[in-house]
């Protein structure tokens, strides 16, 4: 067998200056490509996934895929309000991670500090290897590397269903509006609405532009998507609908991260379910073990065990 060459080994973890923590991560970290970012202009919806080897619920990620995030010692305080209180957790690229917990209890705030959209107050968060906490950190790059789908569509109103979708593409990963034009269409159709290309939101059921709103943050080809209560501000007739959407984003093998409240939802795609209470991680496992056997009082109280 040949040896792998000295200049293709594998590089070492993130360097953490001294006066951001004393300790370093638990193991290294595989920095995939350093500054400026991958970047493809391929339009697959997994072009840059590994694709899942069983559609069962419950999958496990391959235990010798490199971590995607990795978090330390993150905290995040408003004033007095200490809303995380210290967070530990890795994600190995292609888990689907659950994010559970009573409202209040830092779910959202820890999603959003995954891109920074709420910058923490203390600890260090790696993406793919790259210390995103570090003040250097190009934001518009990181947020090309990490979509993010909210409550609110957040769709721009002025513009058509396919120039929502082009739109990013085009300005950041500098596509011809001939490619990009042709990956919408294609993001279009794997969410079911390729008739829906000319129209504008106004014009769209909230499932719809939910589902608009997926097809336009896949179409920047991240690393790892977050969802935000994606369902929370849909009827329920169509919750469904973009449930759908999300597990065929998860069966191609994105890395994933979503909060929710969809109990029987979270059982059926998640690879990993965290509990959240009072800013802290005291359950982690697979659904069947989080949500049918918690350890703590709490979250026996919070699934109706008690």
């Amino acid at each position: 067998m040949n040896h792998t060459p000295r200049s293709r080994q594998a590089p070492q973890p993130p360097q953490i200056r001294p006066e951001q923590s004393q300790q370093l991560p638990p193991r290294p970290v595989p920095q995939k490509n350093p500054q400026p970012l991958p970047q493809t202009s391929q339009g697959s919806l997994s072009s840059r996934q590994t694709p899942r080897k069983s559609s069962p619920s419950h999958r496990a990620a391959s235990s010798d895929n490199w971590p995607i995030v990795l978090v330390k010692h993150l905290k995040k305080q408003y004033g007095h309000n200490r809303v995380l209180r210290g967070i530990d957790l890795e994600i190995t690229n292609g888990e689907v991670v659950v994010v559970l917990g009573s409202s209040g209890s830092g779910k959202s705030t820890f999603l959003r500090c995954l891109n920074l959209l709420e910058q923490p107050t203390a600890g260090q968060i790696w993406i793919n290897g790259q210390l995103i906490t570090s003040p250097d950190i190009n934001l518009n790059q990181l947020r090309q590397e990490v979509g993010m789908v909210f409550q609110s569509f957040n769709l721009f109103p002025h513009l058509s269903v396919l120039d929502n979708i082009k739109l990013a593409p085009k300005k950041l990963r500098k596509l011809s509006d001939r490619v990009a034009t042709r990956q919408a269409k294609k993001l279009l159709a794997d969410v079911g609405l390729v008739d829906k290309s000319r129209a504008y939101p106004s014009q769209l059921s909230g499932g719809q532009k939910q589902r608009v709103a997926i097809a336009r943050a896949l179409a920047m080809e991240p690393q790892l998507m977050l969802f935000d209560e994606p369902t929370s501000a849909l009827d329920p007739e169509m919750i469904g609908e973009v449930l759908d959407v999300i597990r065929q984003v998860a069966n191609r093998g994105m890395t994933m991260v979503i909060v929710t409240h969809e109990m029987k939802f979270a059982r059926d795609v998640a690879s990993r379910v965290l509990f959240l209470d009072q800013g802290q991680i005291i359950e982690d496992g697979p659904p069947s073990q989080v949500m049918d056997h918690p350890a703590t009082d709490r979250a026996k109280k919070f699934f109706g065990l008690l």
